[in-house]
């Protein structure tokens, strides 16, 4: 009878590793055998049956921690602390064996007999497996909130089969080696070891004529549509969680939950600092020496910017209140609006000849900066 395998070997990481890196290296696995990645091929739905359950248990602290001590057969403790006086006979770790806490009072006390018998033992039921979607959106709809579709694919129960995994008309036979408990007993020794059945695997039923519809398995993929609402703020790593929304379970478990990572695309005009934005402004030298008022865009729509004389380039000002929402909605962030002063690279001979005008009747007082670089410059050189 083949082994069951090391749950951190499943997932391919090692026993110490962290709960994120265990989290990032189902999801990566889970990505690989997803039936939409492999058509529905069978061995790839036994491997992402068995990467779910390794994961199932990895990922909480407390069914980890039972794992780590006590290996498989911990799952089958239930609340236990421990064996007590029977110590050696750890499961998962060097020369234990997989066997349930109770199987050992079964032979203290002569209750087992070795091969089938005890209480009927129905697979547990386990939560299926969670979705996530990438959900791209402008960073206009980033700082106002946004209501958006999503459409995505997860497997429903089979409507041909209404979740049996047998054709119409037909119904799953109770398995003849388990007796229809999905497991089975077996004598080694003095000690009996109860296993997950081989050929129902633990589900106590044989299907012998599938669903052409679900191959079987008694679910078929199917397109949702879900609105979903994000709120103000939101920025690209953003995470919204749909609780109930995802794969659906084994054994009459709840679904999995849907998440949606949210992607905030570049825009053409602003850029995010934060809960601010900035934007830059292109004006005329002209204006900048004489000052103006300009219509600025914004997130929402155009603001007034006085842009008082003698405004030199890289001059920022900011507009408050007009950038971003904070996502716990207690303020809004500004707009900086940077000014760049735009130089002509093409003008008349009439220009020309008065640009000249204006410069031989400029003196030091028009060009402080100028002057005061100059200065120092001289000051350091010793003059």
């Amino acid at each position: 009878m083949a082994k069951q395998r090391d749950y951190y070997e499943v997932l391919g990481v090692p026993r110490d590793t962290s709960a994120e890196d265990i989290r990032k290296a189902y999801l990566k696995l889970a990505h690989k055998y997803h039936p939409d990645k492999t058509g529905g091929d069978k061995a790839a739905e036994d491997k992402l049956k068995e990467i779910n359950e390794a994961y199932d248990v990895l990922k909480n602290k407390e069914k980890r921690a039972k794992y780590d001590q006590f290996g498989h057969m911990g799952e089958q403790m239930g609340g236990g602390e421990g064996f007590g006086g029977f110590g050696g006979f750890g499961g998962g770790g060097a020369g234990g064996f997989e066997a349930p806490f109770d199987e050992f009072f079964d032979v203290l006390f002569g209750r087992a007999s070795g091969g089938r018998g005890g209480g009927q033992r129905r697979s547990a039921a386990r939560q299926g497996s969670d979705l996530e979607y990438r959900l791209n959106i402008s960073l206009r709809e980033a700082a106002t909130g946004t209501k958006k579709k999503v459409k995505f694919a997860r497997r429903e129960v089979c409507s041909d089969c209404s979740g049996t995994g047998a054709q119409p008309g037909t119904q799953p036979q109770t398995c003849a080696d388990c007796q229809g408990t999905g497991q089975v007993r077996r004598a080694q020794g003095f000690f009996s070891i109860t296993q997950t059945c081989t050929r129902c695997r633990g589900t106590g039923k044989i299907i012998t004529k599938p669903c052409t519809r679900c191959s079987g398995t008694g679910r078929s993929r199917a397109e949702r549509e879900l609105s979903v609402d994000l709120p103000g703020g939101v920025d690209t790593g953003s995470r919204l969680r749909l609780s109930g929304e995802g794969e659906p379970g084994e054994h009459g478990g709840p679904r999995g939950d849907l998440y949606i990572y949210v992607e905030v695309e570049q825009d053409e005009i602003f850029q995010r600092d934060g809960n601010d934005v900035i934007c830059e402004i292109p004006v005329s030298f002209v204006q900048a020496i004489v000052g103006d008022k300009l219509k600025v865009p914004t997130l929402t729509g155009e603001a007034e910017l006085k842009v008082p004389p003698g405004t030199q380039p890289g001059t920022l000002f900011r507009l408050r209140g007009m950038g971003i929402k904070d996502l716990r909605g207690y303020h809004k962030g500004d707009q900086i609006v940077r000014v760049q002063v735009e130089i002509p690279t093409r003008i008349s001979r009439e220009q020309r000849e008065l640009i000249e005008r204006f410069q031989q009747m400029s003196n030091e007082k028009t060009y402080p900066l100028y002057q005061r670089f100059m200065e120092k410059l001289k000051k350091s050189l010793g003059g």
